[in-house]
């Protein structure tokens, strides 16, 4: 019986896992998928890292230098792979977890091949659980295709089509940009909310390094910051269809988890006019699709760049520990008060790369559960200094980190 569970088999709950046999807890990984790192094998072909691969290796692993300095989606799964293997994780694959209760103190998993007990759990099922596509009027009659993102493979099948992609964030702008290079006969952008851009690097820095550098600072003085920088590389886009946000973009990813899009060729298809902006969808009419101006379009193909869900109510809502929004209210190196020994890990979109992130959660978790099995087993007195009391938690982890890194 495994004294720690981690739910999903992507790169939190993989690192996770890692880190939590690194000190030396006897941990299962259970997925409903039938491989490791599933999300990742289902997205678009031409997905890279969005993070510089030195800025996304999860710890205990690096990223071989051979996959480049922009990791493609490929290799992001064949380093999972290795990941797992390299850190000799027990994983047990097409296994659905339903349901989470608390029961004596522990933790009951329940699947449909009977429950899995544990002291400790860490949820790492992701952003990308479930599709999302809105309720819009008249879906169901459209004469067109309409797909969801998560269906998306390559924009050569759909060349010489006119295409709609509806999403402004990176998912959409990338699959814009996919199809314009596949030869679409035309590419629009559905767009309700302007989105903020970025650059993917400059000067052979990349942004997102900036990122991990600024994320400390107040949220109006990164936001300044932010905004001068999106006058001088990206400036000033009303004329194709999208102002500058009013609202700075630290706020916004703290209010709903919206990172900016990362240019990886979309400002110069816009510029050139190979990608239109046209406002929202509001709804479908035979072989038009409505536009909340009032206009409307027709097109061959609809792509609703338009998230995910995460899929958490059914496993964990009756616990307490979500928001109004399905979103875990503790998330990280935290568990919530009402579920002792529950973690949840990569429900957010942090502005240093998610890669990065989740290894540092993933530490984090780590030595909490050290921390509570000595409390629990009685090891822990009145600590003679907190610096000493910090040390003693941080130990295990720090030193096999070190040698981790000379490898």
């Amino acid at each position: 019986m495994p004294e720690a569970v981690v739910i999903g088999a992507g790169p939190a709950g993989l690192a996770s896992a890692a880190m939590l046999q690194r000190v030396g807890v006897e941990t299962l990984v259970v997925d409903r998928a039938d491989s490791v790192g599933h999300s990742w094998r289902g997205h678009y072909d031409r997905l890279r890292l969005h993070t510089v691969r030195w800025l996304s290796h999860l710890p205990g692993c690096r990223i071989p230098r051979k996959y480049g300095r922009w990791v493609a989606r490929d290799d992001v799964v064949r380093y999972l792979e290795a990941y797992a293997v390299r850190h000799g994780l027990e994983i047990r694959l097409n296994t659905a977890v339903q349901r989470l209760d608390r029961v004596d103190g522990r933790w009951l998993l329940r699947t449909p091949d009977g429950d899995i007990e544990a002291t400790y759990v860490v949820v790492a099922t992701g952003h990308n659980h479930t599709p999302a596509l809105p309720p819009w009027p008249g879906a169901d009659g459209f004469t067109g295709e309409l797909l969801h993102a998560s269906a998306y493979r390559t924009g050569a099948a759909f060349a010489g089509r006119s295409v709609l992609v509806v999403g402004a964030g990176n998912t959409g702008a990338e699959l814009a940009v996919d199809l314009v290079e596949s030869g679409a006969s035309d590419v629009a952008l559905s767009v309700r909310t302007p989105p903020h851009i970025v650059l993917r690097e400059k000067y052979g820095v990349p942004s997102l390094a900036l990122g991990v550098l600024f994320r400390r600072l107040p949220v109006r003085l990164f936001d300044a910051i932010a905004a001068a920088m999106r006058r001088v590389d990206v400036g000033d886009l009303s004329a194709y269809g999208l102002p500058t946000p009013s609202d700075g973009m630290y706020e916004r990813l703290l209010g709903d988890d919206s990172v900016p899009i990362v240019d990886v060729g979309f400002l110069d298809a816009l510029k050139s006019g190979a990608i239109t902006v046209v406002p929202a969808v509001e709804g479908f009419e035979h072989d038009r699709v409505l536009l909340a101006d009032g206009s409307a379009r027709r097109a061959d193909v609809v792509v609703a760049a338009t998230g995910y869900r995460r899929g958490l109510n059914g496993l964990v809502g009756h616990l307490g520990v979500l928001d109004a929004g399905g979103r875990p209210t503790v998330r990280g190196a935290a568990s919530h008060p009402a579920a002792p020994r529950l973690w949840f890990t990569g429900y957010t979109n942090p502005i240093s790369g998610m890669f990065r992130e989740l290894g540092i959660d993933a530490k984090r978790i780590a030595r909490a559960v050290v921390r509570d099995r000595a409390a629990h087993a009685g090891e822990v007195k009145a600590p003679v200094s907190p610096v000493l009391d910090a040390l003693r938690a941080t130990l295990p982890t720090v030193v096999p980190a070190k040698q981790a890194w000379r490898r």
